[in-house]
């Protein structure tokens, strides 16, 4: 027989689950089963429901025997709300909604109100068709909530009816008694889980590091590249897919400007023409740094240098915050090409249109201006 939970001991598997325990855990210390655990949070998406408190001008159960006890005695209904301090038009209403003056009980009375109270209500996007299109829309084109609310408050700054933060549209999405934005639509998020997970859940470490012979380290790079002053320095680094299947993407740390390229394979030969074939296709202006992880992808770095003139710097083994723009960038292809999906059979020409959509998303980190157009707008000013 399943456990009954008190709503104490709820309040506990919401804060728990949002500190970053699993559901085997949360289960342990409760003495449950981790399905019962993510049945309890699945409803609401992983949210922690506000507690609900009944308003002080709602009638009281004791207000209810109260208007119980004045119809049995024939009062008038001006007379029952004298003596409860209320307006004669809430007694009326009270006493029409729950079977008129010949059947009326406080109990039940104050069991359907109960029920009507715990109805989930209408959320801004149900009640704004608009609005709803626009969030919609942008959220199918796999832009982030904050990017859209961003978005919004830079285009529609005029139109207060026309604003929602981030937050809002992540609780619709991901709480199921909403049915504005259905719960499927997590799938275009970056990362499509079931639940609306903790930034504290662990995540699996970075892929195992080799020597690369002669590179430069990250930390003789110029301090423009660290500090972002200049555009088109670049990082690296592949995305695999099933089948042994690879893609490189490349980022600009300033503008986030991403670029997608085929790979025959994962080998040093492979990713080094593919490397060589883009950076040539660059205007100079475009070639001023690369950095990448320590895998052996790149061992060929000092031909690469040589054909395009390209420094390429190293990362300290096990640092992937040292290419924080490229790792962040390549958690949003997933939304493209998830995992274990097979990568080969893509064309460079449909990695061009994924590698579009990203620059033409607007970002918070540019004040929601899309990469295409700080590029190109920075490219233009040293023509």
């Amino acid at each position: 027989m399943n456990k009954k939970f008190t709503q104490d001991e709820k309040d506990w598997i919401f804060d728990s689950w949002k500190q970053g325990l699993g559901f085997s855990d949360i289960a342990k210390i409760i003495d449950s089963k981790p399905g019962t655990i993510f049945t309890i949070l699945r409803d609401s998406g992983g949210i922690k429901p506000k507690p609900r408190k009944p308003s002080q001008s709602h009638l009281t159960l004791s207000e209810r025997e109260e208007i119980r006890a004045g119809l049995s005695a024939k009062k008038s209904i001006r007379a029952i709300a004298a003596e409860l301090a209320r307006s004669p038009s809430t007694i009326l209403r009270e006493i029409l909604r729950n079977r008129g003056r010949r059947y009326y009980k406080a109990v039940d009375a104050n069991n359907r109100a109960k029920r009507e109270a715990k109805r989930s209500k209408r959320c801004r996007l149900e009640e704004n068709a608009e609005l709803r299109s626009m969030v919609l829309s942008r959220l199918e084109a796999k832009w982030s909530p904050e990017q859209i609310s961003g978005w919004l408050k830079m285009e529609m700054n005029h139109r207060s009816d026309l604003q929602i933060s981030a937050e809002t549209i992540y609780k619709t999405i991901y709480y199921r008694a909403r049915s504005a934005l259905h719960h499927s639509l997590a799938q275009h998020l970056r990362r499509s889980h079931s639940l609306r997970q903790s930034k504290k859940h662990l995540r699996k470490g970075e892929r195992g590091t080799s020597n690369i012979v002669n590179g430069l380290s990250i930390h003789e790079r110029s301090e423009d590249a660290d500090k972002r002053n200049n555009l088109v320095h670049w990082e690296g680094d592949l995305v695999s897919g099933s089948g042994n299947s690879h893609i490189a993407t490349l980022v600009d740390r300033k503008s986030r400007y991403t670029v997608i390229l085929k790979l025959a394979g994962k080998d040093a030969d492979s990713v080094n023409r593919a490397l060589i074939k883009a950076f040539t296709r660059f205007p100079h202006k475009m070639r001023k740094s690369l950095t990448w992880d320590r895998g052996m992808e790149l061992a060929k770095h000092a031909s690469f240098t040589k054909e395009t003139g390209v420094p390429v710097y190293f990362c300290d083994p096990q640092s992937p915050w040292q290419r924080g723009t490229n790792e962040n960038t390549n958690s949003l292809l997933r939304q493209y090409f998830p995992k274990k999906t097979c990568l080969r059979k893509h064309t460079q020409k449909r990695l061009n249109q994924v590698a579009n959509e990203l620059n033409a998303r607007p970002r918070k980190t540019l004040n929601f201006n899309t990469p295409k157009c700080i590029i190109d707008r920075g490219i233009a000013l040293t023509s």
